[in-house]
């Protein structure tokens, strides 16, 4: 079912540009890794603090918690609906987070607004597994996205992914082994781990709350 088009959608997220880095409309995005739009991240942030990805934040629960746990770090989260995007800029604007901004773009146009070697860690976070073997290269860890993640990160840079779907997982660990990725913490129970540190996601909550167990990895470029 189609998504609902938000009131007064466009006035809002003109309301949060300076929160947003990246605003482009769906035909621009097919021109987007054509252009050069790279952030100064000291200029934006006002500073010279680590920054970490998000690639699909969704309504921001994830991102949001993060910037505020950790101030010593920046945030940048994609989302390329901006139906979506609206909510969690909206409430960033709301709660005053100076550490994060917003890309309303798509992860193939990454290199567009993302300097090389400029991002500590990415995170995957209940991406949509696209099982159907003709929508394989839109996976975000199939290996074309896999590239532009080794070429944004700096040395030793960090991909996390956390997933509920079976398949999906053993996709990702068969793909980061074949680009010689490392890996580390490979749960196949997340929540039996009783990490402190993990933040729950609103997918998350919904998927444990089914019994669904969540799995997780981190690869790392070596």
């Amino acid at each position: 079912m189609r998504m609902r088009r938000k009131r007064n959608l466009d006035e809002r997220i003109a309301a949060c540009t300076n929160l947003i880095q990246a605003d482009l409309s769906e035909k621009n995005m097919l021109l987007a890794d054509k252009i050069d739009h790279r952030i100064d991240f000291a200029a934006v942030f006002g500073n010279d603090h680590p920054v970490h990805l998000e690639i699909g934040c969704g309504k921001g629960g994830f991102i949001m918690e993060m910037a505020r746990r950790h101030p010593e770090l920046n945030f940048v989260a994609i989302e390329m609906i901006s139906n979506v995007l609206v909510e969690p800029c909206e409430k960033s604007l709301a709660e005053g987070l100076s550490n994060i901004v917003y890309l309303n773009t798509r992860a193939e146009c990454l290199k567009s607004y993302i300097p090389p070697r400029s991002v500590e860690k990415i995170y995957l976070n209940f991406s949509t597994p696209l099982p159907k073997k003709g929508y394989e290269k839109q996976r975000l860890t199939h290996p074309r996205f896999l590239s532009i993640y080794r070429e944004l990160l700096k040395e030793g840079g960090v991909v996390s992914q956390k997933t509920d779907d079976r398949f999906f997982f053993a996709y990702s660990l068969e793909q980061f082994n074949g680009e010689n990725w490392g890996l580390k913490h490979i749960s196949t129970d997340l929540h039996a781990d009783n990490d402190p540190e993990n933040i729950v996601t609103e997918h998350e909550k919904r998927f444990s709350d089914q019994g669904l167990p969540i799995f997780y990895l981190e690869a790392f470029i070596r």
